[in-house]
């Protein structure tokens, strides 16, 4: 096996070994590492929606930053860009939180689902490869979102200040005002029960540690689910695909050594059987992930590395969280989140027309 590849299956079995220990913690079965919906919590913590029950700083999203960050300054890789189409970008982010959201999981917790026996992901990882396939026919005609530049330092550094400023609050949870942010919802997450959320309290450090190693090894191996898939179609390299493959063995072995595993359809942890909306929910995030550049952990790992454009992206998923439950979207049998789901299909393949270099 070539050195990157092995740094790549590395990457993956240490971040199903994050989601385990994660789980074993506290945090609900099948979701020990989900960006979106982790970025959704956030976004509730602050007040931008009102699912109270989905509402805390989670501190593994503040660790993945941070870890990202100092792996590229120690590896000489902190690279401030960007100023490609931003407003763009943040619209894409915006409806691959919608797709992550109508799915119950981005393409990290898909993984964990999968490992977990869920077979709704089955249907989420088909309509996830389809959508990715979609977006490569526009990659092959040319799509570009134009050309970043070089930035400064300070610009680079604002997003991780800013994670070490939600860090703070997660620690002090100061009250702003009686009955206002920072929130933190009883539960702490659905499908958490009584077991304590570990982004509260004592597992503050379990959850930075584990979001902290994420960070470091996700920005060393370049590993992103998206980009996997991608890559297998586009030019038949299986390089980074290797990555969610290590996932997935590790937690498939795990669940099942730990009495996790639970095979089937039905009583699946945070999940629905809604087969079609799985489905298309998944691609969705697909289809914007590979016109964004990436998934939605590598987005956030991109930007803790200095990629402005990235941050851009990452603004537009936690908006769309807020969308999301403001507005019902999360609900894909109402009609408010079928046509969620289809306008940013759509938006997908606009985009990708108008975005062709001649």
């Amino acid at each position: 096996m070539r050195k990157d590849a092995l740094v790549v299956v590395i990457a993956g079995i240490a971040v199903g070994a994050a989601a385990l220990i994660l789980v074993a913690a506290g945090n609900p079965k099948n979701m020990g590492l989900c960006i979106a919906c982790f970025e959704r919590d956030i976004a509730g913590a602050l007040g931008l929606h009102d699912f109270k029950n989905s509402a805390w700083i989670r501190p593994e999203i503040i660790g993945i930053i941070l870890g990202a960050m100092t792996a590229s300054f120690i590896w000489k890789e902190f690279r401030p860009e960007g100023g490609s189409s931003p407003a763009t970008r943040f619209l894409l982010g915006m409806f691959v939180m919608i797709g992550a959201l109508v799915f119950l999981g981005c393409p990290l917790r898909m993984i964990l689902r999968l490992g977990g026996g869920d077979l709704n992901a089955v249907v989420a990882l088909a309509g996830f490869v389809a959508g990715i396939w979609g977006s490569v026919l526009f990659l092959k005609s040319g799509f570009n979102l134009g050309r970043t530049q070089k930035l400064g330092k300070p610009e680079a550094l604002i997003f991780p200040a800013i994670a070490i400023l939600l860090l703070l609050l997660v620690i002090f949870l100061p009250l702003f005002k009686a009955g206002g942010p920072i929130y933190s919802g009883p539960g702490g997450h659905p499908g958490a029960g009584d077991k304590p959320v570990v982004g509260v309290g004592p597992g503050i450090l379990i959850s930075l540690i584990a979001g902290l190693v994420v960070g470091i090894i996700a920005q060393r191996s370049r590993l992103c689910l998206a980009g996997g898939v991608r890559d297998m179609i586009l030019i038949r390299s299986p390089h980074l695909l290797l990555g969610s493959v290590a996932i997935l063995a590790v937690v498939l072995i795990g669940n099942i050594v730990f009495g996790n595993f639970n095979f089937g359809f039905e009583n699946q942890p945070v999940a629905h059987s809604g087969h079609v909306w799985n489905f298309l929910g998944m691609g969705l995030v697909g289809a914007a992930s590979v016109l964004l550049g990436g998934c939605p952990l590598r987005q956030l790992v991109l930007a803790g590395r200095g990629n402005t454009d990235s941050v851009i992206a990452v603004m537009g998923m936690v908006v769309g969280a807020a969308f999301v439950h403001n507005f019902g979207l999360a609900k894909a049998a109402s009609g408010y989140g079928k046509a969620a789901v289809f306008t940013g299909l759509g938006l997908c393949v606009v985009l990708g027309l108008l975005n062709r270099e001649k």
